[in-house]
């Protein structure tokens, strides 16, 4: 079997930055198993495939060590492939998702997806997380992640991160957020259980962050900067129970998988 692949750089527009996902069209579904295989084998934070549904698409996502139920980056990547490879006269897609319907627009670079909002709800932050980061927060959430507030973006960088510690929490993963220096937040991820120690650049932690922000900073459009080595920005915009989420993409490779 010979299954295309491509590998795009998400939340950037230069190689070598932002997230990057490898993209995997099907003309049908391929077993589960098979899947977890070609992620795991390609050792990026994620891998997507998507199979034509009608005039939409279903779209799966999986990390090196399990299938989840939402990312942004690889969403982005995914869009990016269809607009730029296989359907370039298209200027919006829905994916059929475990999150719902999910839908990409793109205005010239730019490509606006629009995802659930997951509102965090106020907590103790457990002992493991504190270890974990090395640094007690000034506020803690819980949604899918931990959501653990600091101060400023200089605590997000000095960070003592402890990952075994961890993965005893009863959590996807660790958001860690402070308000930006020339952004208006910013933000690191952590989801060791999943395979991936730190994330560039995660579309699906904004819709925590951006709930959250719009309290604290009372506004609705955000610019968001993730402080990962290879960095990234988002556009992000509160609408009630979605958010909107905004960046550019690149490619990097493409070519052919043979399983």
């Amino acid at each position: 079997m010979r299954i295309p692949i491509y590998q795009i750089d998400a939340f950037t527009d230069e190689k070598f930055k932002g997230n990057p996902a490898a993209v995997c069209p099907l003309e049908k579904w391929i077993d589960n198993d098979l899947m977890q295989s070609i992620a795991a084998e390609n050792n990026l934070a994620e891998t997507a495939f998507f199979v034509k549904k009608g005039k939409d698409y279903e779209l799966k996502w999986f990390t090196p060590k399990a299938e989840i139920d939402l990312c942004g980056h690889a969403t982005l990547a995914a869009a990016y492939v269809i607009f730029t490879y296989l359907d370039e006269s298209q200027m919006n897609v829905k994916f059929h998702t475990k999150s719902g319907i999910l839908e990409v627009s793109r205005d010239r670079e730019l490509l606006t997806m629009t995802f659930p909002a997951r509102e965090g709800e106020k907590c103790e932050a457990p002992e493991a997380l504190i270890r974990g980061l090395g640094k007690e927060p000034i506020e803690t959430y819980l949604s899918r992640d931990y959501l653990a507030v600091f101060e400023s973006e200089q605590d997000l960088l000095d960070l003592e991160l402890n990952m075994e510690e961890l993965k005893k929490l009863d959590a996807f993963g660790v958001i860690a957020t402070a308000k930006g220096k020339e952004s208006d937040f910013a933000s690191r991820f952590f989801a060791p259980k999943a395979g991936v120690d730190e994330d560039p650049v995660t579309g699906s932690a904004h819709c925590t962050l951006v709930p959250y922000w719009k309290k604290v900073l009372n506004k609705s459009e955000f610019t968001a900067l993730q402080l990962s080595e290879r960095g990234g920005m988002l556009y992000c915009e509160e609408l009630g129970d979605k958010v909107k989420l905004s960046g550019e993409a690149v490619a990097y490779l493409e070519g052919y998988i043979h399983v």
